[in-house]
């Protein structure tokens, strides 16, 4: 049963999704102010932590950084009455995982909650923050990406898209998978959009492009990261 920590001040919505959370499967545990919110989420006993923007004593932006900063990596779905682009992009740049904008969809809630769990549930091999797989040198926590001792300069969405093939090496990944876990559930993107970035991170990281050692095609399948030379 995953653990949820709810830290929101409206007592109707506490009311409405704890009820909903708990039916789902979920243990439920809440706090209506910043401070004693992140004082549970520092136990990091929670699997996901559902974080309003606007509380009392202490707003959902500092406790996603004070969270980060002391090495709390639960994933984190923040709650915004705003609607305003700017507060998800903080939000984002400080460590949230995913956001939604009151009022929204309680189905919407539920799948994004099972797209961060899934996220979680896969553990990377302990083998340090660097990857090495010939003349590449990965380290996804510092965001240095080198070929052959040389700086790669990769896009954002280029970044994700490589450190979500290289942390599940020699699994077949379909394209909708990529557009779900990388664009987010709810990017109106089509297949055509992985391919493309597909041959942007080709251009930058393999020998020869044309014949690809690292990121192959699984013909009407997806894309497979060999991992072999790690």
């Amino acid at each position: 049963m995953p653990r949820l920590l709810l830290v929101e001040d409206e007592p109707g919505l506490v009311l409405t999704l704890t009820d909903r959370l708990t039916s789902e499967g979920f243990e439920v545990e809440s706090a209506t102010d910043g401070e004693s919110g992140f004082k549970l989420a520092l136990s990091n006993q929670f699997d996901i932590l559902i974080l309003d923007v606007m509380l009392p004593k202490k707003n959902g932006f500092d406790i996603i950084r004070d969270l980060r900063q002391r090495g709390i990596e639960t994933p984190v779905l923040m709650l915004t009455a705003r609607g305003q682009v700017v507060d998800k992009v903080v939000g984002l740049k400080l460590g949230a995982d995913d956001y939604l904008t009151k009022p929204f969809d309680m189905m919407e809630l539920m799948v994004r909650l099972e797209v961060l769990l899934r996220r979680r549930s896969y553990v990377p091999p302990a083998s340090g923050d660097t990857y090495q797989f010939g003349e590449l040198e990965l380290n996804f926590k510092k965001g240095s990406i080198l070929k052959s001792g040389k700086p790669v300069e990769l896009t954002a969405q280029e970044f994700r898209l490589l450190k979500y093939l290289v942390e599940h090496p020699g699994q077949v990944i379909s394209r909708d998978e990529l557009l779900t876990e990388v664009w987010g559930i709810d990017a109106s993107l089509t297949t055509r959009t992985v391919d493309v970035h597909m041959s942007w991170l080709r251009q930058k990281l393999e020998e020869n492009p044309k014949f690809p050692a690292r990121i192959v095609t699984v013909h009407g399948l997806g894309y497979r990261w060999e991992g072999a030379g790690k």
